[in-house]
C-alpha cells in the first residue's frame, strides 16, 4: 500500500503541472442519461461528476490490494502469493507457485471492483435501465432499478443487476445480481447483497462492508448467508498511474 500511495503522490505532482482547456461538464446530463431515481442515487453517493473526475481507485479486501485506472478499467490485484491484472488488452496472471491462484483470472480481476464501485459502475455505457419489483426486508420496502446490458457489452452481457435504494435518502441499500460468465446463458437465479455501511472517500460514498443474504421464496432477503466482506485502505485520486504499473511483471 505504501508503494501505491507513493505512486499516487508522484502522479499527482506530475498531473498538477499540466494545464487543461476542458470545460467542466454540467451535471444536468444525469437527468438526460439516467432514470430520475438512479440520478438521485448517484448524487447521494457523490455525484457522477465526482466519479468521472476520479482517475485511480485502490482498496484492500481478503488480503489483496486492488488498484484500478477508472477511465480504462486497467487493473492490478496483488497479494503475497500472486498478482493478476488487466493491461488494457489482455488479462494476465503472475505467480511463483502454479497452485497459488485457483480462480479464473478473466472473471476475477474486476469482480470485487464491481461490488465496491457500486452504484457508479451502473452508470457505464451500454446499459439498459428498467423498473423492477421493490425488495422487502423487515417490513420496509426498497424501490429497485433493473440494469441489463446491450448485446456484446463486456464478457457477460447477459448479466443483470438490481439496485435497491432507501426511498427517503436515495442511498443504495441492496444489490441483486446474476452470474452468467460460466454458463454463457441468461439466468433467473440471483444473489442478494446488503451494503452495510459507507465511508466518504475523496467525495465518493463507498462501502466498508458487504453481506450476502439468504432469500425466501419471493426473493426477499431473510438472514445473512456468511460473514461480512470487509474493505479497507480505500484511496481515490484524480491522478493517473503510469501504464507500466498495470503491465504483467517481467519474469
Amino acid at each position: 500500500m505504501k508503494k501505491i500511495i507513493l505512486l499516487f503522490t508522484v502522479s499527482l505532482l506530475i498531473s498538477s503541472c499540466k494545464t487543461s482547456a476542458k470545460k467542466e461538464e454540467k451535471e444536468e446530463i444525469q437527468k438526460e442519461k439516467y432514470p430520475e431515481a438512479l440520478a438521485k442515487v448517484l448524487e447521494k453517493h457523490g455525484g457522477i461528476k465526482t466519479w468521472k473526475n476520479a482517475k485511480t481507485m485502490s482498496f484492500s479486501v481478503n488480503g489483496e490490494e486492488h488498484t484500478v485506472d477508472l477511465p480504462t478499467r486497467k487493473t492490478v490485484v496483488s497479494s503475497d502469493a500472486y498478482s493478476l491484472g488487466y493491461d488494457g488488452e489482455k488479462v494476465w496472471l503472475s505467480q511463483q507457485d502454479s497452485t497459488a491462484f485457483k480462480g479464473k483470472p478473466d472473471f476475477y480481476y474486476n469482480l470485487y471492483f464491481y461490488f465496491y464501485a457500486m452504484p457508479f459502475v451502473l452508470a457505464d455505457d451500454g446499459i439498459v435501465y428498467s423498473d423492477t419489483e421493490p425488495l422487502t426486508f423487515e417490513g420496509k420496502s426498497y424501490p429497485g432499478i433493473k440494469i441489463s446490458y446491450k448485446a456484446n457489452v463486456g464478457t457477460s452481457p447477459d448479466d443483470n443487476y438490481f439496485i435497491y435504494y432507501n426511498p427517503e435518502s436515495y442511498q443504495m441499500e441492496w444489490l441483486g445480481y446474476t452470474v452468467t460468465y460460466f454458463s454463457k446463458k441468461p439466468s433467473d437465479k440471483f444473489n442478494i447483497i446488503r451494503y452495510n455501511d459507507w465511508e466518504n472517500v475523496n467525495g465518493l460514498l463507498l462501502p466498508k462492508s458487504l453481506t450476502w443474504y439468504k432469500k425466501d421464496e419471493k426473493g426477499n432477503p431473510t438472514e445473512p448467508a456468511r460473514e461480512p466482506l470487509q474493505f479497507s485502505s480505500a484511496l481515490v485520486t484524480q491522478a493517473s498511474l503510469a501504464d507500466s504499473f498495470f503491465e504483467e511483471p517481467k519474469k
